[in-house]
């Protein structure tokens, strides 16, 4: 649900799998029931810490992160679903909808100097980006560069797209019962708990294979690791 910047705080896991899986989790499968806080109530405590850590992650990274904002609308198209008692099956789409546009920008940015590679990776902050491309262009592998990095962008939004697919069939796997009842919010919370395992682990493995071959290309194109480029 978020993208740690160069400058901005790091978050643990522990943090983030806290308030945006663990505690929303326990509210919709053991406090939802009509006994305790009630199906509606419940979905919107358990949303309410997943909302209000992007919220705080945004203020703390001092400018609009993309990903947090995807985040707070993915959280907020939940809520709305569940509050206004919508088939099943919009959960489904939406859980599919952020990871796919999320591809699909990446996919249009390709050639530009927006594209998530340069953005994350090759980013100024982090890395000696001006030595970087002076190497690159003193070796005469600026086209092979830029092709590795387009095949480096295309792996990233394989993940995107893996993600949207996999969130699909999870949550139409698990959520079946109407909105509005104490048997949806458990099966949502159900759906919250697997997707680490179910979903982010083979996306992160995809991911890993894209940072992989970005190492290795910038090696072969400068004659030095990436880990060169960083400063100090």
């Amino acid at each position: 649900m978020t993208a740690s910047g160069a400058h901005k705080p790091n978050h643990s896991f522990f943090s983030n799998l806290l308030f945006n899986i663990v505690i929303p989790t326990l509210i919709l499968t053991k406090a939802s029931g009509d006994d305790m806080l009630g199906p509606t109530l419940g979905v919107v405590c358990a949303l309410a810490f997943p909302l209000a850590f992007g919220l705080w992650d945004l203020r703390a990274a001092g400018k609009v992160n993309v990903f947090s904002v995807l985040g707070i609308v993915s959280v907020l198209l939940t809520g709305g679903i569940s509050l206004l008692k919508l088939p099943p099956e919009y959960i489904a789409i939406k859980e599919a909808l952020i990871p796919g546009l999320i591809g699909i920008g990446v996919l249009l940015t390709l050639n530009t100097k927006y594209s998530l590679i340069r953005l994350i990776i090759l980013n100024e902050e982090i890395l000696d980006v001006a030595r970087l491309k002076q190497l690159v262009a003193e070796r005469g592998q600026q086209q092979t560069f830029d092709a590795s990095l387009n095949v480096a962008n295309k792996i990233v939004a394989a993940s995107f797209f893996l993600s949207s697919a996999l969130n699909y069939g999870l949550a139409r796997y698990i959520v079946t019962s109407p909105a509005g009842t104490p048997e949806y919010n458990e099966q949502l919370g159900t759906m919250t708990a697997l997707s680490y395992p179910v979903i982010v682990l083979p996306s992160m493995i995809v991911l890993g294979i894209a940072i992989w071959y970005l190492f290795k290309q910038v090696r072969q194109s400068t004659g030095q690791g990436l880990e060169d480029f960083m400063y100090k």
